[in-house]
């Protein structure tokens, strides 16, 4: 046993299997006590000291298990991980005297554990192999053998690529394994990427070349395929199994077998699957074996789709239906009548054509039935509707006095008091610490409902409480903490700004009144330069930690009663005269405000309207008096917002814009300086009033919807922070990841001027990437249209300059409109465009989707009227610029065609 632990403590792992073997029953467990001590003392040791042993530790600990269930869990411990070479052919050494059954049980255990790389594959396949017992079938079992296909794939003997079907056909498990890909939550990522899916080397067409040749169960894998199709996951898997399923080219039994399966694809599959599941339809339509019912259930579905190609080819199979058959249009002309709410014009003249070409004359019923349901289409269908229904069928479609649909202001909500009890408070910092948020893992977990309220109610408690009951806090904190990692082992090292959360800020302040934190550290903490310059995202997150510093010193002492900077309502504003008061006890007891606590405070404070708090702050008598009045009666941005002066024309010089490395404009913002701030702010408060120049530059920092505490620092300056934080909304419209317009909605609820940075963020929302970001975008419109601050003329003209430097697709910025417009905004929405579609169309080839979104300002103009929109073009000629001449273009295109319709509402 000596000679073991020697091997081990020295790296020795090569020589630890056969050390092993010498030991018998006794002698290894006494052994693997040694060996758990060991584990546990190397855990406190440096990294590249537990890196030395942990083979060898590994594999000794392996082979000393008697039991199959420790040894899985001893094999499966992650702090005996290496990123080198694995040594589990040790391992199997070391293992060798063991019984079959034994070694089948570990092989088992470790399958059902998440260990999924291709070497613990391997690993459990010679368990199997010398066991002599079933493979197991574990999802994690099935990533490892296809990340070993993989990888075998292209390191080959010859060191030329290896067909897959190849190594399928010869792996021993294929047969076992194979069937489990369909059965798993998702795809492993090494089966569901390949180049194109008519290539003749990739999973899927290897997949059915075995089952041609009868090595899998053909009829299996299409029943699966179809299963997860109907199942619905992740759009890679999706066409997965689509293109499995479409080269099994399965047969008419199973196509009829399998009617709701398709029927259920059609109406919520991907746009693919849907579209697959249509043509099977079609075919089953084709051979009588779908019943107009069937028909009617499914088209009801489809025709509520937005894919225009799915749509269009329901309402042909329903005009080939009805076509052949007269007697079915009293089920199925209903359900054409559904297309009348589509979007998309063409559709809805489509779906009318259809219901005017087989109404019957002398149906009643049927015809005041979609009569009624005429009444969805726009002004541009009246002419139609009243010649197929009369003058009595279009009353219902013709418009009253137009009102516009806003969403209503957002109300400012006013926070709770800060917990003042023990017990309340110890609730509240435990559900934040002790859940993931604060270390970063939830996105927005804190800003969620109460936004960032939650947090600064429960800073404020800490001070409050820990004053009046430290004792009792202190001990109720310790209780409720027990187990968290910064209690068990204090701080490790000094929370950086760039990667702050309020959890960690506040978790700092715990820490401190918990004595985790030295009371030297905390001194230097508050001495420390938080806001590092780098970038708005670190120099705002060094303001919330040199407040953190600043609580903690302040929890540890008990210097203050309470924070002066705890916000009055959820956006993170503060009232003034709120502040005035709370001056006004620091006066009466003698205490002098923190800097940091002070500085965030006016930060926040609410200017507008507030000259009797100025009046009454200048009163007081104080230092800090004084400051607040002069702040409130500067009403000042707390930095100006300089304008760009771009045009849709080409950028002349000294105009804000940048050209990346590719190429490519970047359209941002820069911001002057403000000098009080950085004359009478603590340092890490300088970097919010010096000169700021953008940069494209992707920042590194944690992804901006964990940092809900930034629009609580200015929320009296939205256009500041707007033009600071544009370069995440620039990279959201063009190669961001979901989720990076989260900033609009709750910038339009901050305080102060709504500038070019504010419209020109929504500018780059309306356009992003992906559509939850513009949905994001379009709340954001519609509440400061509702507040009465958007301005149409300025972001049409933002928006023109984004398309005009390509960092706006049209056809992106027409699915923002057309959501909008839904909404019953259409007033807004058309004096958006009438902004931007003069640059658009200036262009000498039409960008893609200017159609649609001339179809949108068609649709605004005909329900609004253009009365009060302000015309763009020459006045008495044309009423936006570049209009009258597309629309007299020759052709029928979908520009052409909405372009002239959008002109006759101005003329009409």
């Amino acid at each position: 046993m000596t000679d073991l632990l020697t091997a081990v403590r020295a790296g020795q792992h090569r020589e630890v299997p056969a050390l092993v073997l010498r030991l018998d029953r006794a002698g290894r467990r006494a052994a693997l006590a040694e060996l758990k001590e060991l584990r546990k003392e190397a855990r406190g040791w440096e990294w590249q000291q537990q890196d030395k042993i942990r083979k060898a530790l590994l594999v000794a600990g392996a082979g000393c298990h008697t039991g199959a269930a420790g040894c899985a869990t001893w094999i499966g411990g992650r702090d005996l991980r290496s990123w080198s070479r694995s040594p589990y052919p040790l391992i199997l050494v070391a293992l060798g005297d063991r019984d079959p059954a034994w070694l089948g049980d570990l092989a088992h255990r470790l399958a059902a554990k998440s260990l999924n790389s291709e070497a613990e594959y391997t690993f459990i396949s010679e368990l199997v192999r010398m066991a002599g017992c079933p493979i197991p079938t574990t999802d994690s079992l099935v990533e490892g053998w296809a990340e070993r296909i993989s990888t075998a794939r292209w390191h080959g003997r010859s060191g030329r690529r290896v067909p897959l079907v190849n190594l399928l056909r010869s792996d021993p498990h294929v047969a076992v394994l194979a069937p489990r890909l369909f059965e798993m939550q998702e795809l492993p990522s090494q089966v569901g990427w390949y180049d194109t899916p008519d290539s003749a080397d990739h999973w899927p067409a290897a997949l059915c070349a075995l089952a041609e040749e009868g090595v899998l169960d053909r009829s299996q894998l299409a029943e699966r395929c179809v299963t997860r199709l109907v199942r619905g996951g992740k759009t890679g898997d999706q066409r997965f199994f689509l293109t499995v399923l479409q080269q099994l080219s399965i047969t008419e039994d199973e196509e009829r077998a399998h009617l709701r399966d398709w029927m259920g694809m059609a109406a919520d599959g991907i746009s693919v699957v849907a579209s697959h599941a249509q043509d099977v339809l079609a075919r089953l339509d084709a051979r009588g074996e779908l019943s107009t019912g069937d028909l009617a259930e499914v088209s009801g579905s489809v025709l509520f789709r937005r894919e225009k190609k799915l749509v269009r080819g329901q309402l042909i199979l329903l005009g080939k239906v009805l076509s052949r058959d007269a007697s079915t249009a009293g089920e199925l002309l209903p359900v054409v009548a559904e297309a009348f709410g589509n979007e998309d014009v063409a559709l809805q003249e489509r779906a009318l054509k259809l219901v005017a070409r087989h109404l019957p004359a002398d149906d009643a019923a049927l015809r005041e039935e979609l009569s009624f349901a005429a009444a969805q289409l726009g002004p541009i269908h009246r002419e139609a509707v009243t010649a197929l229904f009369g003058a009595e069928g279009a009353e219902d479609a013709v418009d009253g006095p137009y009102e516009e649909l806003l969403p209503p202001v957002p109300v400012l909500s006013r926070l709770d008091p800060a917990p003042g009890s023990v017990a309340e408070l110890v609730e509240g910092v435990a559900a934040q610490l002790k859940s993931r948020s604060w270390q970063g893992s939830t996105p927005g977990a804190l800003a969620a409902a109460s936004g960032i309220s939650s947090f600064e109610r429960t800073l404020d408690g800490l001070i409050r409480v820990a004053r009046a009951d430290r004792a009792g806090l202190t001990e109720a904190l310790r209780e409720a903490l027990a187990g968290t990692w910064f209690i068990e082992h204090g701080f490790d090292r000094q929370p950086e700004p760039a990667y702050l959360t309020p959890g960690d800020a506040l978790a700092l302040v715990v820490g401190s009144l918990l004595g985790r934190v030295p009371y030297q550290a905390v001194v230097e903490g508050k001495s420390r330069w938080t806001g590092t310059g780098t970038c708005a995202h670190a120099a705002l997150n060094g303001v919330l930690l040199a407040r953190a510093w600043e609580a903690a010193g302040d929890v540890a002492t008990d210097r203050v009663p309470f924070l002066l900077a705890t916000p009055t309502w959820h956006t993170g504003a503060l009232d003034a005269a709120e502040l005035v008061e709370r001056l006004r006890t620091y006066r009466r007891l003698g205490v002098a405000p923190g800097p940091a606590d002070f500085s965030q405070a006016l930060l926040r404070v609410r200017r507008k309207g507030a000259s009797a708090a100025a009046d009454a702050a200048a009163a007081l008598g104080t230092p800090e008096g004084e400051r607040l009045a002069a702040w409130i009666r500067a009403d000042e941005p707390v930095a100006p917002v300089l304008r760009h002066g771009l045009t849709s024309d080409r950028p002349s010089a000294g105009n804000w814009w940048q050209r990346s490395a590719s190429g490519v404009r970047h359209v941002l913002l820069a911001t002057g300086e403000r000098l009080v701030i950085q004359q009478e702010f603590p340092r890490s408060f300088h970097w919010l009033g010096r000169p700021y120049v953008p940069t494209s530059r992707s920042c590194y920092h944690w992804g901006a919807e964990q940092c809900p505490h930034w629009m609580a620092t200015l929320p009296e300056d939205g256009d500041t922070l707007a033009a600071w934080l544009m370069a995440d909304l620039l990279h959201a419209a063009d190669e961001g990841p979901r989720g990076g317009a989260w900033l609009l909605p709750p910038l339009m609820e901050t305080g102060g001027e709504a500038g070019a940075a504010l419209h020109l963020a929504l500018a780059y929302g309306l356009g992003a990437r992906h559509p939850e970001d513009r949905i994001s975008a379009v709340d954001a419109l519609l509440v400061l249209a509702a507040q009465g601050r958007l301005d149409s003329a300025l972001l049409g003209r933002e928006l023109g300059v984004l398309v005009d430097h390509d960092l706006v697709k049209v056809v992106r910025l027409a699915d923002a409109a057309r959501t909008a417009a839904a909404t019953g905004a259409y007033r807004t929405v058309l004096g958006v465009l009438a902004g931007v579609l003069p640059t658009l169309l200036a262009y000498e080839k039409a960008p893609r989707g200017i159609g649609d979104l001339l179809a949108v300002a068609a649709e605004c103009a005909e329900r609004c009227g253009t009365e009060d929109i302000e015309h763009r073009g020459t006045e008495g000629i044309e009423p936006i610029a570049g209009l009258a001449a597309t629309a007299g273009r020759k052709g029928s295109s979908q520009t052409v065609r909405q372009a002239a319709r959008l002109l006759k509402t101005f003329t009409q």
